[in-house]
């Protein structure tokens, strides 16, 4: 598993269609930059409105760019414990280092419901698989308990994607498995200087589709000691994290892409752009990072 920053990277489209020329540009440009994996088709990706064909594409297309540089991760999950799979099969057939897996949601499974969904994926897949824990989107929070449990029992179950805002439950998650070859992740931009002092591994990061270099320094000058140094990083991308969330995921961080120039505005439905003060916000603190002039 990579330790560092992995970039839930965007997917840009133009015109309704995926738009392969700006991705790639996107995907080297976050390698040159340091990021230590590309997530696929997440939550930032749209992962949710990509066709099978699209999904296939963007994995093998980001897996040539980055082999031998940096993992690539796909975002597999869905409500359907079986769809979950033929999404995970694909990615593995197609380049995936690791797929990343959400909790079920809408269905609202129980502990042991997720424990099952789970096992039974790690039973039929060779790859590494990361839990990813959204409660605000999913209405299902996994436990430490669980996560312990799938830990020790699954082979293949190596790190979770950690997003619940209380950080008490990654540090109980880190309690159960500190002895175990298991990776902790913060999903949260403005908890991974937190969580990454009290023992995970790195963070999958939305943020660093706009500043990558920046987050890889953060999370470096974490794991190399020099803690005043991150912090300080920290402080000054608060207002950038913050706005990235204004609206819903991933509004804000395409328009600020856009006005960096990376790609064009332009999302699928259900998603739409974001208001115009959110743009102007966003404006303003990237000409504050001195990111747009």
């Amino acid at each position: 598993m990579f330790q560092g920053v992995g970039t839930a990277i965007v997917t840009p489209f133009i015109n309704g269609e995926v738009d392969y020329e700006s991705y790639e540009k996107i995907v080297r440009w976050q390698v040159e930059n340091g990021v230590s994996a590309i997530i696929v088709a997440g939550t930032t990706g749209e992962g949710a409105t990509l066709t099978a064909e699209e999904r296939e594409r963007l994995t093998a297309l980001t897996k040539e760019i980055c082999e031998g540089k940096a993992q690539v991760i796909v975002g597999t999950g869905t409500n359907d414990t079986k769809k979950t799979l033929e999404l995970s099969l694909s990615a593995q057939k197609f380049g995936a280092d690791a797929v990343l897996i959400v909790t079920p949601y809408y269905n609202k499974p129980t502990q042991e419901g997720l424990y099952a969904h789970y096992k039974y994926l790690s039973e039929r897949l060779d790859v590494p698989i990361i839990i990813y824990n959204v409660p605000s989107r999913t209405g299902v929070n996994i436990s430490p308990e669980t996560v312990a449990r799938l830990a020790v029992e699954c082979r293949n179950i190596k790190a979770i994607k950690e997003a619940n805002p209380d950080v008490a439950q990654s540090d109980e998650i880190y309690r159960l498995t500190r002895n175990l070859d298991f990776y902790i992740y913060s999903g949260n931009d403005d908890r991974a200087f937190h969580m990454i002092c009290a023992g995970a591994k790195g963070v999958i990061s939305v943020a660093s589709n706009v500043v990558p270099a920046r987050m890889v320094e953060m999370v470096n000058a974490i794991f190399s000691g020099a803690v005043s140094k991150a912090l300080k990083l920290h402080m000054e991308l608060i207002p950038l994290f913050k706005a990235l969330f204004i609206e819903t995921n991933p509004l804000p961080v395409k328009a600020a892409m856009h006005l960096i120039g990376l790609l064009s505005n332009e999302f699928r439905l259900p998603l739409v752009p974001p208001k115009e003060s959110t743009v102007e916000r966003l404006r303003g603190i990237l000409r504050e990072l001195g990111a747009i002039e």
